[in-house]
């Protein structure tokens, strides 16, 4: 199976041309490394990753907050295209976020507002690898502030880069070292019967 990275963000607002670059280059990269992307198959920051991804010939999974195509397109205003697999969760914007952080081996932060923050909050108290994409605006660069404000220690990991390529390639690097033990424990286990 292959590993399975988040990309949250803005899905509207404001959101610059320079932003949208960043994030198409983050999926470009995940795909580029034979990852899968994972995003809330939402507009914005999000969908120019996925674009980034699709250009590279990556494989992308959307959860939705809708519960049938038709919600997600009419109602949430979100793409179909060019996604390979959506899951309709039918739980709406909020309860998505967890389906989101649980769906992803790690999860990249660029840009982001009050959706985001809710991603961020999840994916750092369930002890996740963490990356932020620094100078991308909104959440992403305010990392520092929430992690001092919530004053608890979860085992999550954060890796930051002003870089996303980089910063896809320090994240994926740093969860193959710290996951291969237990991946070499499984199939050791597996081959014993």
């Amino acid at each position: 199976m292959k590993i399975q990275v988040g990309v949250m963000g803005s899905s509207g607002g404001a959101i610059s041309e320079e932003q949208l670059d960043l994030a198409h280059r983050l999926g470009r990269r995940i795909a580029e490394l034979d990852c899968t992307i994972v995003t809330g198959a939402c507009p914005g920051l999000p969908h120019a990753a996925v674009l980034g991804a699709h250009e590279a010939g990556g494989v992308s999974l959307g959860v939705s907050p809708a519960l049938t195509r038709e919600e997600h397109v009419g109602v949430y205003d979100s793409p179909i295209q060019p996604y390979t697999t959506i899951v309709f969760t039918g739980s709406g914007l909020m309860g998505r976020e967890t389906h989101n952080i649980h769906s992803s081996d790690f999860v990249l932060f660029v840009g982001g507002r009050s959706g985001t923050l809710g991603e961020f909050c999840i994916a750092y108290d369930e002890g996740k690898l963490i990356g932020v994409l620094r100078d991308s605006g909104g959440i992403a660069d305010h990392v520092d502030d929430v992690r001092t404000l919530v004053q608890k220690e979860t085992g999550a990991v954060i890796l930051e880069d002003k870089d996303p390529v980089a910063l896809v390639d320090r994240c994926l690097e740093f969860y193959r070292r710290s996951a291969m033990p237990t991946s070499i424990a499984l199939n050791a286990v597996n081959a014993r019967g």
